[in-house]
């Protein structure tokens, strides 16, 4: 079984190229040959995994060679699978997560024609194709056995997150959007690049096995320029901060998309990079500490950012970019948090996939309206949407025995058990950041499910009047499903250390710490009590009173920072955005004044002397013999002039 793994990665990537390929054809089966694909995928990988995980730990890692990709002189690339428990719990996470995706897109994108593009199926087949492509390249990333097969599946996820994002293409804002994910995440690939051209300059080799084994022999100085460098990788594909800014605006592109990319997909890919390189990163103390760093700052700035927005999607989209800064900050940590980031990642990808999966059901019985003050009162009309949006919103902010309180609670614990200054900031910064959730996501609900019903004297953004309604059980299936993931997957995880167990062969046995800079055993009823604290505060400041369907024309200077995004947007244009355009001007400049200039000069003068030599021919046998005549007097003049007899 092991020998066709390759078939996880065909089946999507078959799908993609036929649906690409067989055009109109595909118009009224396309949608269920995307989803059959992924499923398939999912099936393979489940019938896999049990083959792995039934065997003993040290025969849990397994390499399969497929063919010789790169036989370059010293540059030898195999391209091959590396089937390890990391590789499989996120092969189960994106074709799971995945197939429940598809399966909600058939309901949420058969009006796609309705006031979008004007076309039949076509753009719906043409959005399955996009979403198998991504898939496929999902799984290339995380099962590639080497650096550059991690960078194949890592620049095939950027190209269809492009596609994705910018798919309703006649809206200017969906295609700056894609524009903008595409440009500020090459920024972290120049990154990546640049750290697997160091592992092949100072090792020879860039596959997982032979690196990991020869870290010891790197300098302290190469290894933190390399750990420095995946960590941008990571913060472009991941959002974090510096690289945030594109993620939020990625909401322009269809809800099943934004599931997607935020939730079990695309932003963890830094994430597992970060997981996987753990044998760099625990020889590096000052690439932990910058890991851990940045997952701090995210968080909370993540955190802050989603109070301010009014937009359902932007709101758990900067929810996205704080719960990744968790997981950054867990794998940050080492040792002592590998496994806790990763256990945080699968159980986000079930609460946050189901948060998505519910906006988009909200979105599609209010006429595709995002504006939360437009809203109000949708629990009676929307029952099972509510109720699963519910059980996500509980798991995200660490409702007790709910999946979020198992795995951000031992995070936070992991945190606060570090030595010195760091378990005050890193465990306070944790804290602070689950009581700011708890408000936010608790302002999200009531804006939305609760109150009064401010939809009743107003139409939608596109004109249409409201009529709330249900989701077909296209859609609210998968949203269920995901509820029970929401609910039980934190407490499957967590009960007797059954994943951080399993995935010792990939990430190293869990490190306790044992001392803590609050006791251990206080540490999740603190927890419990600053986010109730946040609850609280969002009800008082919203539940008790009426919601203005307009904006207040002012706002206090913090709120307005918020929706600045703090600054990222202005941050990325002066460090990225505006010396990108104007290199790009400068080599235009060269291009047109210095090369072109160079050429069209030299023809410019042959041309010159071509006209004036020209005129000599005048196909006169006299005014050739005068030319030869006067040629012969100049030559005899130069050499008695020189003293050469003639």
């Amino acid at each position: 079984m092991q020998q066709n793994a390759w078939l996880l990665v065909a089946f999507p990537a078959l799908g993609a190229l036929v649906l690409l390929v067989a055009g109109r054809r595909a118009n009224g089966w396309g949608h269920i040959l995307g989803c059959a694909t992924v499923i398939a995928s999912f099936a393979y990988g489940v019938l896999l995994f049990s083959s792995i995980a039934g065997i003993p730990e040290s025969g849990q890692v397994r390499e399969l060679h497929l063919f010789s990709w790169i036989p370059v002189n010293a540059l030898q690339v195999d391209f091959g699978l590396r089937l390890d428990p990391l590789s499989m719990v996120f092969l189960l996470l994106i074709t799971g997560v995945g197939s429940l995706i598809h399966i909600y897109s058939i309901g949420y994108m058969s009006h796609d024609q309705e006031g979008r593009t004007g076309r039949d199926n076509t753009e719906r087949r043409r959005f399955f194709a996009y979403l198998n492509l991504f898939v496929a390249a999902m799984l290339v990333l995380v099962l590639g056995n080497s650096f550059v097969t991690l960078y194949l599946g890592w620049e095939g996820v950027g190209l269809a997150s492009y596609l994705l994002i910018g798919f309703w293409q006649g809206r200017p804002s969906a295609a700056a959007a894609a524009t903008k994910a595409f440009v500020m995440n090459r920024v972290g690939d120049v990154g990546l690049a640049l750290a697997i051209f160091l592992l092949f300059a100072n090792l020879g080799t860039t596959q997982y096995t032979e690196v990991f084994a020869r870290a010891g022999e790197l300098s302290p100085g190469v290894l933190l320029a390399i750990t420095l460098l995946l960590l941008l990788g990571a913060c472009g594909k991941s959002g974090q901060v510096p690289l945030q800014a594109w993620l939020p605006d990625a909401m322009e592109g269809p809800t099943p998309v934004s599931a997607l990319i935020h939730a079990a997909t695309m932003v963890t890919a830094g994430v597992y990079l970060i997981a996987r390189a753990n044998p760099l990163f625990s020889l590096s103390p000052g690439g932990q500490l910058a890991v851990t760093i940045v997952g701090a700052v995210t968080l909370l700035v993540g955190c802050v950012i989603g109070c301010a927005y009014d937009d359902i999607k932007k709101v758990l989209a900067y929810s996205t970019v704080s719960q990744i800064g968790y997981m950054m900050l867990a794998v940050g940590l080492g040792p002592a948090g590998y496994a806790l980031g990763i256990m945080h990642l699968l159980t986000h990808g079930f609460f946050k996939a189901g948060l998505f999966l519910g906006a988009g059901s909200v979105m599609h019985g209010m006429n595709d309206e995002v504006d939360m003050r437009k809203f109000g009162g949708l629990h009676r009309y929307m029952p099972i949407t509510f109720a699963t949006f519910g059980l996500g919103y509980l798991a995200l902010i660490g409702f007790p025995f709910l999946s979020g309180f198992y795995s951000k609670d031992a995070i936070i614990e992991a945190a606060f058990g570090q030595e010195g200054w760091r378990g005050w900031v890193f465990g306070g910064a944790a804290l602070l950041g689950a009581g700011i959730t708890a408000f936010y996501m608790t302002r999200l609900v009531l804006m939305t499910f609760f109150g009064e019903k401010r939809w009743q004297n107003l139409t939608a953004s596109n004109g249409k009047e409201f009529h709330p309604h249900e989701s077909p059980t296209v859609m609210t299936a998968p949203m269920i499903v995901l509820a029970v993931g929401s609910v039980a997957a934190g407490m499957f995880f967590a009960g007797g250390d059954r994943l951080v167990g399993f995935l010792s062969p990939s990430l190293g046995e869990l490190q306790e710490s044992g001392h803590s800079a609050i006791p251990h055993a206080m540490i999740p009823v603190l927890t419990v009590v600053i986010s109730a604290l946040g609850a609280l505060i969002a009800w008082l400041v919203v539940g008790r009173k009426p919601v203005p369907v307009e904006r207040p024309a002012r706002v206090s200077p913090i709120v307005r920072a918020a929706r600045a995004d703090l600054g990222g947007n202005a941050l990325n244009d002066a460090i990225a955005v505006k010396p990108a355009f104007g290199l790009a001007r400068g080599l235009v400049t060269v291009d047109e004044k210095g090369v072109d200039g160079a050429v069209n000069g030299v023809a410019g003068v042959l041309g010159f002397t071509s006209g004036r030599l020209r005129r000599w021919q005048t196909g006169f046998v006299r005014s050739y013999a005068l030319s030869m005549l006067f040629g012969g007097i100049v030559v005899i003049a130069a050499l008695m002039a020189v003293g050469i007899p003639t």
